[in-house]
């Protein structure tokens, strides 16, 4: 099994990268953070999670171990394949996914590509626990005040992506209004 990679990124393209690392090229699906953040020619360390099926090895690869390990459990949900989970990691953070699996948001779940009523409470069901556990650890702002500003930005004409990685820079606490403040002035002043 391959447990990461190091190597140059020698090309992007759609979702995966292609690595050479010791003179093989591994063509590596990645997490939508991932891809948005690595450059062709770059160098990379990336965490991979190998997929192996009866006619196909796929390998999946993350920036970080957390994020890895998200994807790791949400495979291991009934209905969820590796290509799922990728869009599931795309549409928000992982503490945002987090809090939404624990406060049982099926709403939030639903707007996912690929991801219906049922699939969705499936994973309420099977990783509620394991996130409640979690989120109570993180306090903070309320997960409806983090996705309600990410609603706004959208609506304001930002990309997911765009609205997302800039929520993360956002001081934790603070209501929607505050959020949405503090991004515009981070959004604004990289422009």
């Amino acid at each position: 099994m391959i447990g990461s990679v190091k190597g140059k990124i020698i090309l992007k393209n759609d979702k995966f990268l292609i690595v050479e690392t010791g003179g093989v090229g591994y063509k590596i699906n990645v997490s939508p953070d991932a891809f948005i953040k690595l450059k062709t020619n770059e160098e990379v360390f990336l965490w991979i999670h190998t997929h192996v099926r009866e006619d196909i090895l796929d390998l999946y690869g993350f920036l970080d171990r957390q994020e890895l390990e998200f994807f790791e459990m949400l495979i291991n949900v009934s209905g969820i394949g590796p290509k799922g989970a990728l869009g599931i990691l795309g549409i928000a953070s992982i503490e945002t996914l987090k809090r939404a699996i624990s406060t049982g948001d099926i709403s939030y779940l639903t707007k996912i590509s690929g991801i219906g009523k049922k699939t969705a409470e499936k994973i309420i069901i099977e990783l509620r626990d394991k996130m409640q556990k979690n989120t109570e650890e993180m306090g903070g702002s309320s997960l409806r005040d983090e996705l309600d500003a990410l609603e706004a930005l959208k609506s304001l004409g930002y990309s997911q992506n765009e609205a997302r990685e800039v929520l993360k820079k956002v001081s934790p606490g603070g209501d929607t209004n505050t959020k949405i403040r503090e991004a515009l002035k981070i959004l604004s002043s990289s422009r």
